[in-house]
């Protein structure tokens, strides 16, 4: 699972020059995605979705609508596509955020190529933006990352190196993001809908070998689930704070 400091950038149909920004709206600093963080085969504390293992992975994609945060406190989710992190300590992804500072809901895009901290985008997001992510690899350490927001008329891409990858898994995920005091309270998202979710050029499917739905979990309390997956796009429903 990733760890995470507010992440996201994004550039508009124009190109907007991503910048690293240690907030976001006003977010908190220490916010990170990061590596899975796996209680059972199909649960998690942090990653609520599906995930792809057990074969070598160099491209994963996928369409989403940013939801609607729900804010009576300050809470975090995420939502976004990328490589490793299931199985493995690097993990190379982008997307897109739904949080509550206080009251006070925030929305935007990063990416992050974990261990190293995120980086917040500053092409617009808002509830309802119709988002497409995709994150591909040439096998060799080099990995181009790209959003679009169909929506605000935007799109992003960058290139990034990161020798140490394992390309050992693909995901599409929601999650609650992490400090460095641990995962933070879950934003209530409502649910969120992906489609269109590939990995290695082939649509995602029930049959797809090695799929593995995730529940997020913390003790006994399932704070988010994924829905069926079919042809590609199932949806996250939150559950729990």
């Amino acid at each position: 699972m990733r760890r995470r400091y507010l992440c996201g950038a994004f550039v508009g149909v124009f190109v907007i020059a991503a910048v690293l920004s240690a907030t976001a709206g006003g977010a908190a600093s220490t916010l990170r995605h990061g590596r899975m963080h796996r209680i059972t085969n199909s649960t998690s504390t942090n990653w609520s979705g599906y995930a792809v293992t057990g074969s070598r992975f160099t491209s994963v994609s996928s369409s989403w609508t940013e939801p609607t945060v729900s804010c009576s406190a300050t809470a975090y989710s995420s939502f976004w596509v990328g490589l490793d992190g299931d199985t493995s300590n690097t993990v190379e992804q982008l997307g897109t955020d739904a949080d509550c500072s206080g009251r006070t809901p925030q929305y935007y895009a990063w990416y992050e190529m974990y261990p190293k901290y995120p980086v917040n985008l500053s092409g617009k997001v808002l509830p309802g933006d119709k988002l497409t992510a995709s994150v591909t690899t040439n096998g060799s350490g080099s990995f181009t990352l790209t959003i679009s927001d169909t929506t605000q008329k935007w799109n992003f891409s960058t290139t990034q190196r990161l020798k140490s990858a394992k390309l050992a898994s693909a995901e599409v995920i929601a999650e609650a993001p992490s400090s460095n005091q641990g995962v933070l309270p879950l934003a209530n998202f409502g649910t969120v809908g992906f489609t269109g979710a590939t990995v290695n050029g082939a649509v995602l499917t029930s049959s797809t070998p090695h799929l593995d739905p995730i529940t997020m979990q913390s003790g006994s309390t399932v704070k988010a689930q994924p829905g069926s997956l079919s042809n590609g796009a199932f949806s996250v429903a939150w559950k729990h704070s």
